[in-house]
């Protein structure tokens, strides 16, 4: 009789239930759930390392027979031990620390690092400025070494198979290349040499023939344009 009620109690627990439409559901949150994951985590390991210092206790008794048997019940008292007392001296380490060295660490993620090791984070305009003046003075450089080889004179088009064509991209990721101004010399005093496309705003970043890179407006630019034509 009691095998047949287990049975049937056995059944009637595994048999699919009937989903009955609007019956509320009880979950945990996303935050709730992650603590309880991360806490399971740290129960299981701290069972496995239980496990592992009772069998290596265990066994060194075949050693040394005068050792006390270990339980489980102990390792994992032992273990728990242990490490109540190295977060005590990790806390002590970092207190000592942060009272020689006061405001002078800062969090990040888990681990800490020195205010004056933290490289100050620059505006993306910032760094956009800085790549448009180091790509303009790498052509500076590559047209005046070809200029130097050829008895002053400037490349005659910016299709020169002499500079390679990353030369006379922008730093902009469409690789639009400057605009170009051939014909020119290196005692053309401040006539315009190249220029930026519209792509970085109203002022634009150019190269005159003494070598010097200045920033000018559209207006400027296209009345310099103007008067070379003319």
């Amino acid at each position: 009789m009691g095998r047949r009620v287990g049975l049937l109690f056995l059944i009637a627990w595994t048999a699919p239930r009937i989903a009955v439409a609007g019956m509320p559901g009880i979950a945990l949150s996303e935050m709730a759930r992650l603590r309880l994951q991360t806490i399971s985590f740290f129960l299981l390991v701290l069972l496995l390392c239980a496990w592992g210092v009772q069998g290596t206790w265990n066994g060194l008794r075949r050693d040394f027979p005068r050792l006390p048997r270990l339980s489980f019940g102990r390792a994992l008292g032992l273990v728990a031990l242990w490490g109540t007392l190295f977060l005590l001296i990790l806390t002590m380490i970092s207190g000592a620390r942060e009272l020689m060295t006061p405001g002078a660490w800062k969090k990040q993620g888990l681990t800490y690092r020195l205010e004056s090791e933290e490289t100050p984070k620059r505006a993306p305009e910032a760094i956009l400025e800085t790549a448009r003046h180091n790509k303009l003075e790498a052509l500076r450089r590559a047209l005046w070494k070809f200029a130097d080889s050829h008895e002053g004179r400037f490349p005659a088009s910016d299709e020169q198979t002499a500079l390679a064509a990353e030369t006379w991209e922008t730093p902009d990721p469409s690789g639009m290349r400057y605009l170009y101004v051939p014909g020119r010399k290196t005692d053309s005093g401040f006539a315009l040499l190249a220029y930026e496309p519209g792509l970085f705003g109203r002022m634009r970043l150019v190269l005159l023939a003494n070598g010097t890179i200045r920033s000018m407006s559209l207006s400027e630019v296209r009345e310099a344009v103007d008067k070379e034509t003319r």
